[in-house]
């Protein structure tokens, strides 16, 4: 396989107009570019950086220059963007490497940044539980709920269940206004944010509505069968080993559940086992089930983020040699 590679560059003048005139809203102009293309683009105030085969780094940098120069007599729309890569000659899709994969949805495609996040959805759709584990960052949640709305939208599946435990970093949800339904969803808002995002506000809202999208606490899924059903459960590193078992035995025919979850940030009391980290051990080469792993080095975030979970990485190494070693001076004496 070609070997990925980056390039770097800086837009000029400095013109913030003409800057969210290139990305358009919500970046989905250079969106359509990295499509088109079959390259990453990240840009950081002027400066632009492309990552992709190497036979279309040039090509693409080209594309986007033109572009920026577009934006001082015009405003670009993606059906203006759409012309002009077709002019250049770029009228399909590019095809994506092997570090790639494509999530289509009606109103926008997913594009996976790593060869975990493409190894998280191949999964995803070849297992019927899967599980996601890792730090804040890399795209587990919202990658689950791309495939939930894509298996949605091809009726693959009539329903999707969101859960998650009420178990919370020092809040109690008893604190929050409001009926039950409104005090689980605001710990449930990365979800919402991302089906807003593929949907729609007024879809959600009418799908919700209508029970096609469903908000339940995890405590409420015992006694039930999902069948035909999109489930995701979300921070599964404060479930129980009961609450686990429980969620996973819910699983009717035809449905797929994803468990995301960083059992770095467990919420649970000190005496209390994550159901999460219990669930790996006792699951480990069973059949019929997916496992993708993230690292650090898979944050698609702000670059901070990735430092701060590298250095948060590097003080729990170091504090468990310094336990380690006073056992064994202990031990010694």
């Amino acid at each position: 396989m070609t070997a990925l590679q980056s390039i770097e560059f800086q837009l000029f003048p400095e013109d913030n107009e003409r800057l969210q005139n290139l990305c358009g809203w919500n970046h989905e102009h250079l969106g359509q570019v990295e499509l088109r293309l079959g390259v990453e683009i990240n840009t950081r105030g002027f400066a632009v950086s492309v990552t992709g085969l190497p036979e279309r780094l040039v090509k693409t940098e080209q594309v986007i220059r033109d572009l920026y120069e577009q934006t001082q007599f015009e405003t670009l729309t993606p059906e203006k963007l759409h012309l002009v890569l077709h002019e250049l000659g770029f009228d399909e899709m590019q095809a994506l490497s092997e570090e790639q994969q494509l999530i289509k949805t009606r109103r926008k495609t997913i594009k996976t940044r790593n060869l975990n996040q493409a190894s998280y959805i191949a999964s995803i759709q070849s297992h019927d539980i899967n599980f996601g584990i890792g730090p804040a960052g890399t795209g587990k949640t919202y990658l689950a709920v791309a495939c939930a709305v894509a298996a949605l939208e091809s009726e693959k599946v009539r329903r999707i269940i969101l859960t998650r435990p009420a178990v919370e970093a020092g809040e109690k949800l008893g604190f929050l206004p409001g009926d039950l339904s409104q005090k689980v969803d605001p710990y449930l808002r990365p979800l919402f944010d991302a089906l807003f995002e593929m949907l729609g506000f007024e879809t959600v809202e009418r799908l919700l509505e209508k029970n096609v999208i469903e908000v339940a606490p995890l405590a409420f899924m015992r006694g039930r069968t999902l069948n035909e059903s999109f489930i995701i459960l979300d921070e599964a590193q404060n479930t129980t080993t009961e609450q686990m078992k429980m969620f996973l035995t819910r699983i009717g025919f035809g449905s797929t559940a994803v468990v995301t979850g960083d059992i770095t940030q467990c919420d649970l009391p000190r005496s209390q086992k994550s159901g999460l980290r219990h669930v790996i051990e006792v699951l480990e080469g069973v059949s019929g089930i997916g496992f993708t792993f993230y690292q650090a080095k898979d944050v698609v975030r702000h670059a901070l983020v990735q430092k701060i979970v590298h250095a948060y990485d590097r003080y729990d190494r170091n504090k468990a040699k310094q336990i380690d070693a006073k056992k064994r001076d202990n031990t010694n004496q």
